[in-house]
């Protein structure tokens, strides 16, 4: 719609007034939008849902589209008639950009994907818990909203069930403060 939109004002530029007021709800909408993108996005990768990092991308592009409205309001007031449609081509640019993000984010999600630096924090973490040995296989996946981590960790032989049972709490302690930190 904003493409069909913008081809339209190209062929047949109508006026805009109040600019001002553009300007003032531009700048007023990018600061919101920005603020509520990066709380969603926090949020999101903090807890897991790749649907409220995908809100949050999608409350950065509207901030931008703001800063674009911006930049037309600026363009047609020094004389450009042009600019209000070509904001609005750059617009569809913007908003098909984010929707590729998003739908990637979300079939990786589906299938199981988790991002491998994820992996190597685990990994990282398990090494650096003491009484482990040897690190082998880390998968990690999501279920829902939760990463489910299965870890093949070696610990000294010699030593007891309980001990070795304690190392392996420990391991799991410091996965899970890892991951919320």
């Amino acid at each position: 719609m904003a493409a069909y939109e913008a081809v339209t004002r190209l062929a047949h530029p109508p006026p805009v007034s109040n600019l001002a007021a553009v300007a003032v709800a531009a700048v007023i909408g990018f600061t919101g939008n920005e603020l509520v993108a990066r709380y969603r996005i926090r949020v999101g990768r903090q807890i897991g849902p790749a649907a409220l990092v995908a809100d949050g991308l999608h409350a950065r592009t509207d901030g931008f589209t703001s800063l674009a409205v911006l930049l037309g309001a600026g363009g047609v007031a020094i004389g450009w008639n042009w600019a209000d449609p070509v904001v609005g081509l750059l617009i569809t640019v913007a908003i098909l950009a984010v929707l590729r993000g998003a739908a990637s984010e979300i079939y990786r999600r589906l299938m199981d994907a988790v991002d491998p630096a994820l992996v190597d924090q685990a990994e990282q973490t398990l090494r650096s818990t003491p009484g482990v040995l040897y690190v082998g296989q880390v998968r990690l996946r999501w279920i829902g909203h939760q990463l489910r981590a299965e870890c093949e960790v070696t610990v000294d032989p010699r030593a007891s069930a309980i001990q070795a049972h304690q190392v392996a709490v420990d391991a799991e302690h410091n996965l899970l403060h890892a991951r919320r930190g």
